[in-house]
Formats: structure tokens, sequence, C-alpha cells
């Protein structure tokens, strides 16, 4: 890598979690920096007008002005793929570099790609989301090869609203999870403020966390042909490097979180 690595990543127009979190992690890296594109995204739901957010054109449109900043990678950091369909992610990425020229990932295939770095087939599922949207996203995990084995939410269609909940909220989310042993926790929605207390509860647990935000940062580095182990104390999965190296095979011995958020025990 040489010279500034510029991370492009779309955010639903009612997210306030997302772009501080974003820099956060990042702060310690002076060549690397996140930029951000606004659609309008208020809903979470299954209805009509919800799921018509997300149709491509104004993705596509936001994408094209993220490309005016010339970035590395372009990144849909919204989970709706969980619930609208994988390969309308993988379709979406397919659109946004065609239309821009920029390699492109979502937060659903950032997801998917920690899972497999974990080795992870079982998980638990972490969300605010309503019971419809989390059994969907359960149904389209299994058909990718992931099995939920836990899971938990808190019935709300958001989206701002979602990032009214506490950390401690979610950490209690993510420790009743754990009891069913699975090879890995996600925290999956990038308005939901998990991503500081995520390596925390991950060290408490021995169970690797995915947080949205974190892992969407991850993957785009990875693209962007940056070494996404340059970034200390956001979790273990930032210890697997842009060329594949696996994490610790021990889910017991996690590496230690240092970002200064509070424990929530």
């Amino acid at each position: 890598m040489a010279g500034r690595v510029r991370l492009g990543l779309l955010t639903p127009s009612s997210n306030t979690v997302l772009e501080p979190r974003a820099a956060a992690v990042l702060a310690g890296l002076e060549d690397v920096s996140a930029h951000f594109g606004r659609f309008r995204v208020i809903e979470i739901s299954l209805e009509k007008e919800a799921l018509d957010q997300f149709t491509f054109e104004p993705q596509l449109q936001a994408a094209e002005l993220l490309a005016d900043a010339r970035v590395d990678v372009i990144a849909w950091a919204g989970t709706s793929g969980g619930w609208v369909g994988v390969e309308n992610d993988r379709a979406l990425s397919r659109k946004i570099t065609e239309r821009t020229g920029v390699p492109a990932t979502t937060s659903t295939i950032a997801t998917l790609a920690a899972l497999d770095a974990f080795g992870a087939k079982t998980y638990a599922l972490v969300t605010p989301y309503l019971r419809d949207v989390q059994e969907a996203i359960q149904k389209n995990f299994r058909a990718e090869g992931y099995s939920c084995v836990a899971e938990r939410h808190l019935e709300d269609k958001g989206n701002f609203s979602f990032s009214e909940y506490d950390e401690e909220t979610i950490a209690r989310m993510m420790r009743d999870v754990a009891s069913a042993s699975p090879r890995a926790i996600a925290v999956y929605c990038t308005n939901f403020d998990g991503t500081r207390v995520a390596p925390l509860v991950e060290a408490e647990l021995g169970i690797p966390v995915i947080d949205s935000i974190s892992c969407t940062i991850w993957h785009a580095m990875r693209l962007a042909g940056c070494d996404p182990a340059r970034v200390a104390g956001w979790g273990r999965l930032f210890s697997i490097g842009r060329s594949g190296e696996t994490a610790p095979a021990d889910p017991s011995v996690p590496r230690q979180a240092t970002n200064s958020a509070a424990s929530g025990k």
C-alpha cells in the first residue's frame, strides 16, 4: 500500500452511529480515512415501502458521489442484504463497480466473510429488528450455509431509534446468546451501538463478536489492499490480515480489547 487509503461508506440517512464509530476505529491510522454518502432509509420492516428504500438507483447515485472523492473502495454500510437477500447485495456490489470503477462490498457480505474467517458455521444473532425481519435474516444466512443457534432482537422498526439503545443493553443481549455456544456472535446493524463494547464482551466470553461497523471496515480495508491487522484494540477480527491469515484457533484465548468503552459488567 502506498499513500492515503480512502474508504467510502454508503450510509442510511437516519443512521447516527456509523460515522463516529468508524472514525474511532480508524483513529490510530493517519493514512486511512472514512468518507460517507447517504441515501434515505427511515424504517426497517418487510412492508413494501420499507423494502423499496433499497432499490438500486438511489444507492448507485450516492455511490457515484462518493467516487468523486477518489475512494479506494465503496461499501454499502447497511445490513439490508440480510432480509432482502444476499444475492441482492452481490448484485448491488457489481453494479456499484460497473457504475464507478471502484471495488465494492456491503455489511452483509462483510459479515459472511467474517464468519468464514472464523470458521463459524454456527452463529448467534443480536439485532434491534422486528421478529419477521430477524427470521428473514436467519433464513437467508441458512441458505448461505450458516446456522443461527440463538438470537435476541428488540422488536423495533427504527431506523433512527436503533441508535438510542445503550451499550449495556447490547452487551446483555450478547451475553444471553452466548449460552448457546455459537462459534461467533453477530451484532448485526450499523446503527446499533455495539462497536465499542463488542471487543470487551468478546474478551469476556471467549467467543468472536462480529460487529457490523467493525467488520465492514475490516472487509473494506482488505478490498482496498490495506492490512486490517494495523487496527489495534477493536476485536479479534482485525487480527485477520489482508492475506487471509486465520484468527487464533482457540476461541477461549481472545485478543485483549484495548479501547476505552465501559465494560458493561
